[in-house]
């Protein structure tokens, strides 16, 4: 979604001039740490940085070519002086940053400078991230670190201290929306995906799955149901939901299409209809926010977000959703 400076200027502005000014008035760090949420560009500036470090006809000052030798080098993940750095398996390992290390104590193949990027940094097991810190601690003068991760609360505050840390915000769903809209997605479909994820490929599989158009229908229905007779939702959590959300990845999807459902009900209550994400449940949702107080729709956003914490932990999945219909029902006006 981003391969250049003018799409990572447009969509994470601040992001942008820190990168550039740090370039053009020769201020690179010795070590960066990109943190934001999944799909905010972190992967490609930390390459489109790369490039402009080892770019031989950059532009601008920090603008590179992408045609030259390094560029495609480090496009194609080919450079000898550019090293990326990912979990073997579930984690990354202490043995990993050694061989790290004993690359960067070798003299820089075709250049004076080289560059390492680590991503999902926070997957380091604590030897690896012990053997990464006494790396920073010694920092070569022509060696640079871009540590890449979503979680930055997990990453060490001695190896934070030692990084100039970047934070990229999360994208416009508008924004995103439009990414969607022109590699094909349907204009329903781009609405509602723009809201549960800002990852290309994530948003495309997501698109073309069967599973997921149909778990929108079974949501909605949950909805009418809890509206129409509460009663009835227990029965219906048995007869249709637990068949097709099992995995708890796929129950915390249909907990975020659930809280966007309640979230339009809200923006009908504020009146901001354009911000709708099920245009189709328009009239309904207006009729229901005239039997509910703001004061119990947020109680209810407020228990979907529970659950979805619940979900985090070793929970009975089962128990949480029956208990979050429970919570659902009380005091509700839609009966």
């Amino acid at each position: 979604m981003i391969g250049k400076w003018n799409e990572l200027e447009q969509i994470q502005p601040d992001v942008y001039r820190m990168l550039k000014n740090s370039r053009i008035k020769n201020r690179v760090a010795h070590a960066y740490l990109f943190e934001g949420g999944k799909g905010t560009g972190k992967r490609e500036a930390a390459l489109l940085f790369a490039k402009s470090l080892f770019c031989e006809q950059i532009t601008e000052g920090i603008v590179p070519c992408d045609h030259c030798v390094n560029c495609k080098r480090i496009q194609s993940g080919n450079h000898p002086d550019v090293h990326v750095l990912e979990p073997d398996g579930l984690s990354i390992k202490k043995e990993q940053i050694q061989t790290l290390q004993e690359e960067f104590s070798k003299k820089a193949v075709e250049s004076s400078k080289k560059l390492y990027a680590i991503f999902h940094a926070d997957k380091m097991t604590n030897q690896a991230a012990n053997s990464l810190l006494k790396f920073l601690e010694e920092p070569n003068r022509e060696t640079t670190a871009i540590l890449v991760t979503e979680q930055v609360q997990r990453i060490l505050p001695t190896i934070l201290s030692r990084c100039q840390v970047i934070s990229f915000k999360p994208l416009s769903p508008i924004y995103f929306k439009e990414t969607l809209l022109q590699n094909g997605v349907s204009p329903s479909n781009a609405t509602v995906i723009s809201h549960l994820t800002q990852n290309l490929e994530e948003a495309l599989q997501m698109n073309s799955q069967e599973w997921f158009a149909q778990a929108q229908k079974i949501m909605v229905k949950l909805y009418e149901t809890l509206r129409s007779n509460p009663l009835k939702a227990l029965l219906y959590l048995q007869e249709e939901w637990f068949a097709h959300f099992k995995e708890k990845e796929q129950i915390d999807r249909g907990l975020d299409l659930l809280f966007l459902i309640y979230k339009d009900l809200l923006h009908v209550q504020l009146d901001k209809r354009n911000q709708l994400v099920f245009n189709h449940l328009e009239k309904v949702l207006e009729h229901d926010a005239l039997l509910i107080s703001s004061q119990r729709l947020a109680e209810k956003m407020s228990v979907i977000l529970d659950a979805k914490k619940r979900l985090l932990s070793n929970t009975n999945t089962q128990l949480l959703m029956e208990q979050l219909v429970l919570n659902l029902q009380e005091g509700s006006s839609f009966v």
